[in-house]
């Protein structure tokens, strides 16, 4: 149907361009009155041709919006936009799923450094205390100037937060009580 609707206004438009071409034929041939009439028979055709496009275009399209209408309301239509819905609204919420699994899997581990800082640094103070005591019960037997050394490196290790060199002082604490 719509290719009919096309098809004579185009057929009209071809056969227009002949008639142009008669005209300006007759019009090289000197015979003016005649060539003007199929001039005018061009136009018209021209003419005729595009106003039947325009009026079954006009025509035509309440159908079509009818149909788009209908067709955009049929149960299957309606039945593959809620299936797009639900498409959409599931890989929405997996993607919200990921997001939050990847939320929670960091404030876990900023939890964790969080307690492991803050174990370190209850370790920290209670070896600190222990070694602060094994210096004051030693301060007798040591010379001051070794006593001081060894307070020097106890509070540089604290400041520096260094369990391991706390360990290592410890231990030389003890070796020195040991030697005396």
């Amino acid at each position: 149907m719509i290719f009919l609707i096309i098809k004579i206004p185009f057929l009209l438009f071809l056969s227009s361009l002949p008639v142009f071409v008669l005209a300006a034929v007759l019009l090289r041939l000197k015979i003016p009155g005649l060539s003007e009439l199929v001039a005018h028979l061009g136009s018209a055709m021209l003419l005729s041709a595009l106003a039947l496009l325009i009026v079954t275009a006009l025509l035509g399209m309440p159908g079509i919006i009818a149909r788009s209408v209908l067709f955009y309301f049929s149960a299957g239509q309606r039945l593959q936009r809620r299936l797009l819905y639900i498409q959409a609204q599931q890989a929405r919420i997996t993607q919200l799923f990921h997001f939050k699994t990847l939320k929670i899997k960091y404030l876990n581990e900023l939890h964790r450094k969080h307690l492991l800082k803050a174990n370190n640094r209850k370790h920290i103070r209670s070896l600190s205390k222990a070694i602060h005591k094994d210096l004051l019960a030693i301060k007798k037997n040591l010379p001051k100037s070794t006593f001081r050394q060894l307070q020097q490196e106890h509070l540089r290790y604290r400041k520096q937060m260094d369990t391991e060199a706390l360990l290592k002082l410890q231990q030389k604490i003890a070796t020195v009580v040991l030697r005396s």
